[in-house]
């Protein structure tokens, strides 16, 4: 009997010492938590790739820019993510200004373009890009041969009477790539024309989606005809195989700087630091190609995909990171559509 307790107590001694080990190894590896703002099939391969290169866990949402900038900014005080990956660049420069996300060179930051490298600097290194992509048109070729209406060819083409109920842009308040528009418009047009344009548009627009790939996503399914777009997610429209043509506007066009940021106040920080590591790695950055998306990566050695718009062929305007990458031009642009815009009626 007192040999069978012994031993008994030496099994769960042991068993005690595995699980501490055990724990412990889970430890070391831990967890870090991200808000991804690409498509959910990019996120989800994203996060298996460096889960399985690392052993460390992720914990995943998905948002558009602008709901997450609203969530990293409501959680300032108790932090619920480490690291908010993608999505347009003015969002995760906004941020950067209002001190929510963390101060970090990386040490990959030598491999990448300039404008990834500006991206950073302009940001005091508090984000930095990893990739680009232009703003267009896209359409569903099937519906508009159907409907017998001209293809669009420039911005304001948009806002003519015989596109009424064929148009979708995302709602600016939620997505980075209607703010990222808005912008655009102001810069080409000047601001009272831009709002005017805005205007017609809405009068023609017969859904705001949440994210900015919606629109480009209901006009491939035949939901809409038209959709304001980046044209890497129309490319991706065409590569799944969908009825889908895309369009540089004849007056040229923004551009978006895509980024990574760490959030501030992590509570994994020195995982968050690997993942953002991690993200300007060819290896990670392929895996936008490899899931069907087309925009321009930032490190040099990341092949661009062959079916990637040609930046360097693309009419392009100047675009002022700065000034649209403040947080009070941004809450000044958006208060003013929802009053001037959203509000009218159609």
């Amino acid at each position: 009997m007192v040999s069978m307790t012994l031993s008994f107590r030496k099994i769960a001694a042991l068993a005690g010492v595995a699980m501490l080990v055990f724990a412990g190894g889970a430890r070391a590896q831990g967890q870090v938590n991200v808000i991804c703002s690409v498509p959910i099939t990019w996120c989800e391969a994203l996060i298996a790739q460096f889960q399985k290169e690392t052993g460390i866990k992720v914990g995943m949402t998905q948002k558009g820019s602008g709901e997450a900038t609203a969530q990293v900014a409501a959680e300032k005080a108790n932090p619920k993510y480490d690291v908010w990956y993608a999505g347009t660049g003015d969002p995760h420069l906004q941020a950067a200004e209002l001190g929510l996300t963390e101060e970090y060179k990386s040490p990959l930051l030598s491999q990448l373009y300039e404008w990834s490298q500006h991206q950073a600097e302009q940001s005091k290194y508090r984000t930095v890009g990893i990739y680009t992509g232009a703003l267009g048109i896209g359409w569903n070729t099937e519906l508009l041969a159907k409907k017998k209406l001209p293809e669009p060819k420039c911005w304001a083409d948009l806002a003519k009477p015989e596109y009424k109920d064929e148009v979708q842009m995302a709602n600016p308040n939620a997505s980075g790539t209607a703010y990222s528009t808005i912008a655009t418009f102001v810069q080409i047009f000047g601001e009272d024309k831009a709002f005017e344009l805005l205007k017609g548009m809405h009068r023609n627009t017969n859904n705001y989606p949440r994210t900015g790939v919606g629109a480009i996503r209901a006009a491939a399914r035949g939901e809409t005809t038209i959709a304001v777009t980046f044209l890497h997610d129309g490319v991706s429209e065409i590569a799944n195989g969908f009825p889908v043509k895309v369009v540089v506007p004849c007056e040229g066009t923004g551009f978006e700087v895509g980024s990574v940021s760490i959030i501030k106040g992590s509570r994994n920080l020195e995982n968050a630091k690997k993942f953002y590591d991690w993200a300007l790695t060819p290896a990670a950055q392929k895996i936008g190609a490899d899931t069907k998306n087309f925009q321009t990566p930032s490190n040099r050695a990341t092949p661009i995909p062959p079916a990637a718009p040609k930046m360097s062929e693309i009419k392009l305007i100047n675009y002022d990171f700065a000034k649209y990458g403040s947080a009070a031009e941004r809450k000044r642009l958006l208060d003013k559509w929802d009053k001037e815009v959203y509000a009218l009626p159609k």
